[in-house]
């Protein structure tokens, strides 16, 4: 997992600015900065509980699932929320050049976006601009609904699962990231 982060640091900081990156470049570099120490510790808690590996697998996956789940949410409230709600300011990510997934739908239908990202927002209210076609290109939508179809397969993985409690905790986990945009 320490490997995976240092990974995603790395990935991270070489595609600053990057307006060619690819939504699944973008998923991995989540996966590892996020994702893969949920996945892990799913995994690790199916472990030692005993049971087998399809288990562990599809709990392995149910973390992964959940921890881009997870991030493609922080990514859409970096842009949603107020400041003092993040506790730094909106669009962070945007403004330091690191091109999260509603930055990455947009830009399929604003092309202006571009322009505005890959000058390094060095204009007066160029960042302001930018936040504007995020949302204006549907990128927010977009990514909403990824949230979304990777929420479904976190949720999907739990059929592996006797229908209990602990079941309905867990699935319970994967609402509570996607309730966070509401």
């Amino acid at each position: 997992v320490i490997k995976d982060f240092a990974s995603g640091e790395i990935k991270q900081a070489s595609s600053l600015f990057d307006c060619d990156l690819a939504l699944e470049d973008y998923l991995l570099k989540s996966y590892y900065k996020t994702a893969s120490l949920i996945a892990a510790s799913t995994k690790s808690a199916a472990i030692f509980s005993g049971v087998g590996e399809r288990v562990c697998d599809e709990m392995y996956n149910y973390g992964k699932n959940l921890g881009l789940s997870f991030q493609i949410v922080d990514d859409i409230l970096d842009f949603t929320q107020s400041s003092e709600k993040l506790g730094k300011p909106a669009a962070s990510d945007l403004a330091k050049g690191n091109l999260t997934a509603p930055v990455l739908f947009a830009l399929k239908k604003e092309p202006k976006l571009r322009e505005i990202i890959e000058s390094e927002f060095t204009e007066m209210g160029s960042l302001e601009l930018a936040i504007e076609l995020v949302y204006k290109g549907g990128g927010i939508e977009r990514a909403r609904d990824l949230a979304k179809q990777k929420a479904d397969l976190a949720i999907q993985s739990l059929n592996c699962l006797p229908q209990n409690e602990l079941r309905s905790s867990l699935a319970g986990m994967v609402k509570y990231a996607l309730e966070r945009l509401d």
